[in-house]
């Protein structure tokens, strides 16, 4: 009898494990504080040379020695926690989340009202001068023209509250964008000709 119960092994109390992101669970049996770290390794699918450190779910409270272990009771839950991962409370992860979403909306609120910003202060001084002699049109750069072809009239209100003008204006700048850009593109046919002219006679 005594031969018998001597050859059958003790499979060791059942637990719970987890990982730290609370996303893979699973129930194991483990007679010993290594055995456990061992099967934990194995199910949690860890690699072999990761340190592992094993605390109470509940509360982080770090289980380092057999002593300890042996107090543990049935079903008890662990977490396993991988190098330098820290445990954390339950919901905490999905909190943070939250809060870099939130951080990231403010970030482009902030880049967003720059970008407004930096057009307002670009365009306003462009629309004060045309208004007072809209001929200078013909002196402006594509940037510029772009700026004003793009532009909102209801936006610069306060500037010029003469809305027709605006309208205009506008009109007038993509008029003048699309044959600036004719232009260029004239211009670099024109080269293009001339740089294969002049191989040709070499």
């Amino acid at each position: 009898m005594s031969e018998n119960t001597a050859l059958i092994s003790t499979p060791g109390n059942p637990y719970k494990i987890v990982d730290c992101n609370r996303e893979k669970r699973k129930g194991i049996t483990a007679s010993s504080l290594e055995d456990l770290i061992n099967v934990a390794r194995n199910r949690l699918a860890i690699p072999n040379d990761a340190d592992l450190t094993i605390v109470l779910e509940q509360d982080g409270t770090e289980v380092d020695d057999e002593e300890y272990f042996a107090t543990l009771e049935r079903n008890t839950n662990l977490m396993v926690l991988q190098g330098d991962e820290k445990w954390a409370t339950p919901g905490s992860v999905n909190t943070a989340s939250r809060y870099i979403v939130v951080d990231n909306v403010d970030n482009g609120r902030r880049t967003n009202d720059d970008n407004s910003r930096r057009y307002q202060n670009a365009i306003e001084p462009l629309v004060s001068t045309l208004h007072g002699d809209p001929s200078h049109i013909s002196l402006l750069g594509g940037n510029d023209l772009e700026l004003l072809s793009d532009m909102n009239p209801d936006s610069l209100a306060d500037i010029v509250p003469d809305r027709l003008f605006l309208e205009q204006l506008k009109e007038a700048s993509g008029r003048f964008l699309a044959e600036k850009r004719q232009a260029q593109e004239s211009m670099a046919l024109l080269q293009m000709y001339a740089t294969g002219g002049e191989m040709e006679r070499a």
